[in-house]
């Protein structure tokens, strides 16, 4: 290898690690919310409802972040196509870990009343706006910059942030849980992981202002092929690549957000499973996760992307009919296997996913693009999962409807991934 390749292959992979460690620190702040709000928000926020309504009066506030994320994608998305991919990273992840902060420092309905949810749901729209455009900058600085043949490696780098942002807000909230007797953190210790963010998310920033802009872009910039209003582009040139995109990702968001929310509220409220214990299954599981996210990515470079997703989207339907009942078991080590399996299994999907969707579009509107296409997937699947399948069990009073519901939702991403094109051999620069 040459001096000038041993120089891009150290700045790519900086660009990779740099883009990794942002969006762990945003996914660890969306998720605490999750965490907190499957396990405490409801008395904290909305204690004048029954332990169930409050449990869903959380689940809804947690849902406004997906309300607000195409709004972020959408915004970000223009301001990255038109100015750069490396200033909106920087952006995203201010409005994250301040708006994290604020929850952290907000008082509870026992003190301001009103105000108290009401705050609460405005912060969680900040959260949901920064990672709206959080997703699509982070893969395309890392995808953008790697070598060709190693796309879907250096792509799930950006990817590992789920599943390291899984691991660290559990890991926070399991410590503290340990530390803090029940009632100190019923009170306050929920606050640490909101507060604890703050110190993440400078340490995020200084990492990524000291990485470079995308040279495909700043390339697309200076021959002045940028559009006035990328996401007309991307709507009218490149909206049923859009659709199916987004499609593909709607179940795998659902099922992703049943297993890190719903699944901590159902085994400690229904399966009567201590918070710990139910914590550090998902420890497990998404170590798993990672391991599988790396694998698939890396095979994914060699024998092409939609072979490994649709193989993972195809068990993945047979696993989620199988999911709740082995839930359903109380059995420890059945569950951890379940969730194991699910999240590895996940994996396949998410692992590639960055390099598709960045292959997906061309340059001049591939922010928009990509994050139009995730934001509309995760709130066609994920801004409600943990609602519904809250509702469904009230319902019923058992879990058959919700893995009716987990089984429909992951059929719909494998259909979808059946009307995406392969393209791991496609041209970044030469993309149409």
């Amino acid at each position: 290898m040459t001096v000038l390749g041993t120089t891009r292959a150290g700045e790519a992979r900086r660009v990779a690690i740099a883009s990794a460690v942002g969006t762990t620190i945003e996914w660890y702040d969306f998720f605490i919310y999750g965490t907190a709000a499957a396990v405490v928000f409801g008395p904290q926020f909305f204690p004048q409802a029954s332990a169930v309504g409050g449990t869903l009066a959380a689940f809804a506030a947690f849902a406004v972040a997906f309300v607000a994320r195409p709004l972020g994608g959408v915004v970000m998305g223009h301001f990255g196509d038109r100015i750069g991919r490396k200033s909106m990273l920087v952006w995203s992840l201010m409005l994250m870990g301040l708006s994290t902060f604020g929850i952290g420092l907000l008082p509870n309905y026992a003190a301001i009343g009103v105000w108290a949810p009401v705050l609460l749901v405005g912060f969680r729209f900040v959260q949901g706006f920064a990672l709206g455009g959080e997703w699509g900058g982070a893969i395309l600085m890392a995808v953008e910059h790697a070598p060709h043949d190693r796309r879907g490696l250096f792509g799930s780098l950006v990817a590992l942030g789920l599943p390291a942002g899984i691991v660290l807000s559990n890991l926070v909230f399991l410590t503290t849980t340990l530390i803090v007797a029940p009632q100190a953190f019923a009170d306050w210790g929920w606050r640490v992981p909101f507060l604890a963010s703050g110190l993440l998310v400078a340490v995020g920033i200084v990492v990524r202002l000291t990485v470079a802009e995308s040279l495909l872009f700043a390339q697309a910039r200076q021959a002045q092929e940028m559009h006035r209003l990328p996401i007309v582009e991307v709507l009218r040139q490149h909206g049923r690549l859009v659709l199916f995109a987004a499609g593909s990702y709607v179940g795998i968001s659902a099922l992703g957000y049943l297993v890190i929310v719903y699944y901590v509220s159902y085994a400690t409220s229904v399966l009567r499973i201590p918070l710990p214990t139910t914590l550090a299954m998902l420890l497990m599981a998404a170590a798993g996760f990672a391991v599988s996210i790396l694998l698939m990515a890396r095979w994914s470079d060699r024998v092409g992307r939609q072979r490994v997703m649709r193989w993972g989207n195809g068990l993945l339907v047979l696993w989620s009919f199988v999911f709740f009942p082995l839930l359903d078991t109380r059995s420890l080590p059945l569950i951890a296997i379940a969730l194991t399996v699910m999240l590895m299994l996940q994996g396949a999907y998410i692992g590639t996913q960055p390099a598709v969707f960045a292959e997906l579009f061309p340059t001049r509107v591939r922010y928009s693009g990509v994050s139009l296409a995730m934001t509309i997937g995760t709130v066609a699947g994920g801004a409600l999962a943990p609602f519904i399948a809250t509702a469904l069990y009230g319902l019923s009073g058992g879990s058959q409807l919700v893995t009716v519901y987990a089984t429909a939702m992951s059929a719909v991403s494998f259909v979808s991934l059946l009307g995406l094109q392969e393209t791991y051999q496609r041209s970044l620069s030469s993309n149409p």
